[in-house]
């Protein structure tokens, strides 16, 4: 089993310490969300299932991949991620090009999460059809696959058209991977049949099956990676292992002072595996 931690549930003053020891204590990969901008409009704010707002305008917003090249800079191994990057709110090449450069300053340890997001008020901010995402974000994975990975690239779709462009560099691994998030029909859809595997929203094991059951069912085979807050103990791992779970991102801190005592405790009764000192 990989081991993830999730960056953005502390204070960003807190991230290159909590960063440098993950990649220290044998975690597998350190994960940022993102969101663009916050309308002061609260109208169009409100958490799916629930009437409360899920933003505050207020909190400050950094650009994920920019301030994973900073990590990548701080650490040597441990992999950086997006969980989950707004790929279809920027032009394809926006996002295609800050991934290729985090995986070139990384030596290729960037993880691409992407989602459609849920809150309107930065799809309006923006000027984009806010219904439209999902099928925008499935062009803009198409169009950054091809950049990626292809010497000269031309396009011509429902969203976005240009003629042929160069880009490079191309990302040092063979294929960056995409992970999508999102548990609606059609996020395990794109999960499934155009990315690399999913990222779940917080789980335990009972409430992750049902889940797995409907990815499975839309041919799923890829990485799946379990946001685990409540993890109990050690041996509850081989059950999380038996569903086809591969990565879990973890939180074993209550209070944000203490994450980086609660990573070297959960490394030790975990087993991670310290990578030799250079």
């Amino acid at each position: 089993m990989k081991y993830g931690v999730p960056l953005g549930l502390l204070h960003p003053a807190a991230w290159k310490d909590v960063a440098v020891a993950a990649d220290e204590l044998g975690f597998e990969s350190v994960w940022l969300p993102e969101h663009l901008v916050f309308a002061t409009d609260l109208s169009t704010a409100a958490y799916p299932g629930t009437s409360e707002p899920g933003i505050k305008p207020g909190t400050p917003l950094f650009d994920a991949p920019a301030y994973l090249c900073w990590l990548a800079a701080c650490t040597s191994r441990v992999r950086l991620g997006t969980a989950v990057h707004l790929l279809a709110l920027r032009h394809p090449f926006i996002s295609a090009r800050a991934f290729a450069t985090l995986d070139v300053v990384s030596s290729g340890r960037a993880v691409c999460g992407v989602g459609a997001g849920w809150y309107r008020g930065e799809w309006d901010a923006v000027g984009l059809g806010f219904a439209d995402r999902g099928a925008r974000l499935d062009e803009v994975i198409e169009v950054t696959r091809r950049l990626w990975s292809e010497p000269a690239v031309a396009h011509s779709g429902r969203f976005y058209s240009f003629a042929e462009v160069a880009f490079e560099p191309k990302p040092v691994q063979h294929r960056l991977p995409i992970l999508c998030g999102g548990e609606s029909d059609a996020a395990l859809r794109r999960a499934a049949r155009l990315c690399d595997g999913w990222i779940s929203m917080p789980h335990t094991l009972e409430s992750i099956r049902p889940q797995l059951d409907r990815l499975a069912a839309l041919g799923g085979t890829g990485s799946v990676t379990a946001h685990a807050y409540e993890l109990g103990a050690p041996e509850e791992v081989a059950s999380w292992a038996a569903l086809g779970v591969d990565r879990l991102i973890v939180r074993p801190w209550s209070r944000g002072r203490d994450a980086v005592a609660r990573l070297e405790s959960f490394a030790d009764a975990y087993g991670l595996e310290r990578p030799a000192r250079l």
